[in-house]
């Protein structure tokens, strides 16, 4: 296949599949994802524990 076709082909594939839309069946999208009648709720940001920062600097003693 020449260019010129392949180009062709790619771009009508393309088109396709960015003006395709089919119905959204939400209560199978539910039974998939495990939440059957419950709202999203966005996940909790993860908190670092208070106790431990990270750094040790002046607690661990260490001189240079």
């Amino acid at each position: 296949m020449g260019r010129g076709r392949q180009k062709a082909k790619q771009t009508k594939v393309a088109r396709q599949l960015k003006y395709y839309s089919p119905e959204t069946d939400y209560k199978s999208l539910e039974r998939e994802l495990g939440h059957p009648g419950s709202p999203y709720r966005p996940p909790e940001p993860e908190r670092p524990d208070e106790e431990d920062d990270g750094y040790d600097g002046w607690a661990s003693g260490s001189s240079r």
